[in-house]
């Protein structure tokens, strides 16, 4: 009787200690998991930046306001129509 009674005790440790290297490995592979999330918001973060730098130089401004047909106070716009196309449909 004895026996069986340390066969259960040990089924029970060996139970509870799988459960516990289960959990374990689940909680290392989500720790990857969310590590690389992490690297890859960085990466967007860092590229954000420079692009906000970017976005704040003044002849950055001036070639992006011009490529949306915006003039300076003063400045006098033209529209050239009617020129003829390339032959690559251009």
């Amino acid at each position: 009787m004895a026996r069986i009674a340390l066969l259960a005790v040990f089924a029970l440790v060996a139970g509870i200690a799988a459960q516990g290297v289960a959990s374990f490995l689940k909680t290392r592979a989500e720790a990857a998991q969310q590590v690389a999330i992490v690297q890859a918001l960085e990466r967007q973060h860092r590229r954000l930046v420079a692009q906000d730098r970017a976005l704040r130089v003044q002849s950055t401004i001036i070639r992006d306001a011009r490529a949306l047909g915006m003039v300076r106070v003063g400045e006098q716009s033209f529209v050239v129509t009617g020129l003829p196309r390339d032959e690559r449909g251009g």
